[in-house]
């Protein structure tokens, strides 16, 4: 087994079809038209949400199939999501319950999670966008989550073939304005849904009061202040309506040059030392103005160089780090390695696999981040220095380091609150332009750039190596992930505070996530995925990253010091940075791909196996000896592992009840607390709305 066959551990091992969905052939879906006429599946509309276009008699081709079959129905799109409902949808077991989103279906795909559209003419394969003069005969839609998704429409009518068609490639491809997103049309429907906060709510940064708390909370107060400078945002509408800046720093300058120039406070660590950001003053020409700037930072920089500061370190990120163009680029290759479109292809790019992901060099961009975050955390940890960084509007790359730095320092940031409160203040709150960094509004001058992606990726390599540090799990980073693309929460949808208050006029659901209550087995789900890519994957990619870089001799050795002690789950995180240790995201890039899924689940499936083995040799035996008592004493000592295994897979919950569906459920907006297994059978998963916006 070679390549990335191994990495999600199917090694080609392909999902068993439910024995009781009607898979056809093209050929065969004319012969079914009266049939399908009779049971018309409902489709299901959310608040506010409308049905634009649809055709009947599609057929969604099964991918592990080679797209020789799949299932008939009918492919609807509305203002919120592209959806097929097939005609011989199964009926679910009611003593097993599905993990399944609340929203969104498993043939669901929300219009912002379509990535391209292409369509095949004469078995040719072309990029689909703008008016058509000839309309396919095979649809296939590349989604932003990785998923693949096949529609044959040879037997649909020319006249629905060509609404369905063009009504999809104008509703995610063409330009949008801003108040036409559905995101506007749910917030006026659904007047009814109230916010109800959790117990332990996030803090949403949106009033003076919680950032006092911040403060309070890291020890920031005595040499930092919360202002009010900019509430109705009449300085500055980059910045949010409250922020904290240096005590001696008159409010004055923060009006001089609408916030540019100022040092703006991200947290404090427990010596005392302070992690702060600053956005560059505007690029001027004349020299006049250029004075002006010169003098305006030398007063700052005394500022924050006089006690009690002491030391302050500074970060060029705009200049001495990654650019936006690169990570653009390198996540562009990288997701070419997931959106397989049939078994052939996956097979065809195998052996080639790992020198495709080398060249990608998305896995050494997460390492160069996290060594920069490493590299910081040195200076206020073990210099007990102040570090600032700069960046040209500090909502980029600032967000990122500054993030990591709180989540391998601070252990409330590795809480379910206080990560969520985190990205809340350093993301929402700091400026990050969510709509253009993923392109909500589909602006032909702007493309992708996938940095709340990235932060998570190299949130997931501290998940993996230390997962006793963290209160939530990679299936928690998965769905929120997911939840860039669902038009119905706000936290991800707008440039700046500003840009959501004065577009959004009522206070709205915020960050789509769960709080499951704690388990002790959480680390369930992790084991069955993560060892693969442990023994297998990290030595393949070990040759791939070049750690030629290495890390700087003024921290090597309090890095080497940290690793050599045993860990403190509640205190400072170092992770491995060298190359074996910097893996693939498994469960997020390779969920959708049924080879690289095992059935029964990683370790599972290995044991199941060799408990049946054993087994079988002993049934041969007691047939032997005890004939008419063997089933008895067999049923007797089979493990209940073998009863829970086959309903699971190894990208457990994205692919649960295998002999239910052929293709995993995406839960984007919950998920069931890990805890046991039978538990896990039982019990709906939760859906907490946390917080208000």
């Amino acid at each position: 087994m070679l390549g990335k066959g191994v990495v999600g551990g199917g090694g080609g091992t392909k999902t068993p079809k439910p024995s009781f969905v009607s898979y056809v052939r093209p050929e065969e879906i004319h012969t079914n038209e009266k049939e399908v006429t009779e049971k018309e599946v409902t489709l299901h509309l959310l608040p506010g949400e409308q049905l634009l276009c649809e055709a009947s008699a599609v057929l969604k081709y099964v991918q592990e199939e080679s797209c020789q079959r799949g299932v008939c129905g009918r492919l609807v799109c509305t203002d919120f999501k592209i959806a097929f409902l097939g005609d011989d949808e199964p009926a679910l077991d009611n003593a097993e319950t599905q993990f399944k989103n609340k929203i969104i279906g498993e043939n669901d795909i929300t219009l912002h999670c379509v990535d391209q559209i292409f369509g095949v003419f004469d078995e040719k394969k072309k990029s689909l966008f703008g008016q058509l003069k000839k309309y396919p005969e095979k649809l296939i839609i590349h989604c932003k989550d990785l998923r693949v998704f096949h529609f044959c429409l040879r037997y649909t009518k020319e006249e629905e073939v060509k609404r369905i068609v063009s009504g999809i490639i104008h509703h995610t491809q063409a330009p949008k304005l801003l108040k036409r997103l559905f995101l506007f049309s749910y917030a006026a429907a659904a007047q009814s849904i109230i916010a109800t906060s959790p117990k332990d709510h996030t803090v949403m940064f949106d009033t003076l009061k919680d950032w006092c708390w911040e403060l309070e909370r890291t020890k920031g107060n005595v040499k930092y202040k919360a202002v009010s400078v900019n509430e109705g945002y009449r300085i500055c509408e980059r910045l949010p309506a409250y922020f904290v800046v240096p005590t001696p720093l008159p409010e004055e300058d923060v009006r001089r040059f609408q916030g540019h120039g100022i040092p703006i406070w991200c947290w404090s660590c427990h010596n005392g030392s302070a992690l702060l950001k600053m956005s560059a003053l505007p690029k001027e020409q004349d020299d006049v103005i250029l004075q002006i700037h010169k003098s305006f930072l030398d007063g700052i920089y005394k500022i924050i160089h006089r006690p009690p500061y002491e030391i302050v370190k500074t970060e060029d990120l705009s200049s001495n780090f990654l650019s936006l163009q690169e990570i653009q680029t390198a996540y562009s290759k990288f997701k070419q390695l997931f959106l397989i479109d049939n078994s052939t292809e996956f097979w065809d790019t195998d052996i080639k696999w790992f020198s495709l992901l080398e060249s990608s060099s998305w896995l050494d961009i997460i390492r160069r981040c996290l060594k920069k975050a490493i590299e910081i955390t040195e200076c206020l940890e073990a210099q007990n220095v102040n570090v600032l960084l700069l960046e040209e509007n500090a909502s980029d790359l600032c967000c990122l380091i500054s993030s990591l730095v709180q989540v391998m320092m601070d252990a409330h940031c590795r809480t379910k609150t206080g990560f969520q409160s985190l990205i809340q203040k350093e993301w929402v709150m700091g400026g990050h332009c969510f709509l253009d960094r993923c392109n909500h509004l589909r602006q032909s001058d702007k493309e992708e750039v996938p940095v709340f992606l990235l932060f998570l990726d190299c949130v997931w390599q501290l998940v993996h190596q230390f997962p006793p540090a963290f209160e939530f799990t990679e299936t928690y980073l998965t769905v929120l992930s997911d939840s860039l693309y669902i038009p119905i929460f706000s936290t991800f949808f707008f440039n700046s505070p500003h840009q959501k208050d004065t577009n959004m006029h009522r206070r709205q659901l915020s960050l789509p996530l769960t709080q499951p209550k704690s388990s002790p087995k959480r680390g369930f789900f992790r084991e069955e995925t993560d060892h693969l890519i442990k023994n297998l994957l990290g030595k393949r990619i070990s040759k791939l990253i070049n750690s030629s870089d290495e890390l700087q001799d003024n921290f090597r050795e309090f890095y080497d010091n940290w690793h050599s002690k045993p860990t403190d789950y509640h205190g400072l995180l170092l992770p491995h940075i060298e190359g074996p240790e910097i893996k693939v995201w498994a469960q997020r890039y390779l969920r959708w791909i049924p080879e690289a899924q095992i059935l029964g689940g990683g370790r599972v499936a290995t044991m199941s196996k060799l408990i049946e083995m054993m087994e079988e040799v002993q049934s041969l035996q007691e047939k032997i000896d005890e004939r008419h008592h063997s089933q008895q004493r067999l049923q007797a000592e089979a493990p209940c592992l073998l009863r829970n295994s086959a309903r699971l897979s190894s990208l457990f919950p994205f692919a649960l009840l295998q002999r239910h569906s052929s293709k995993p459920i995406l839960p984007t907006s919950g998920w069931k607390a890990l805890g046991d297994e039978e538990d896990l059978a039982k019990r709906e998963d939760e859906f907490v709305d946390l917080g208000d916006v």
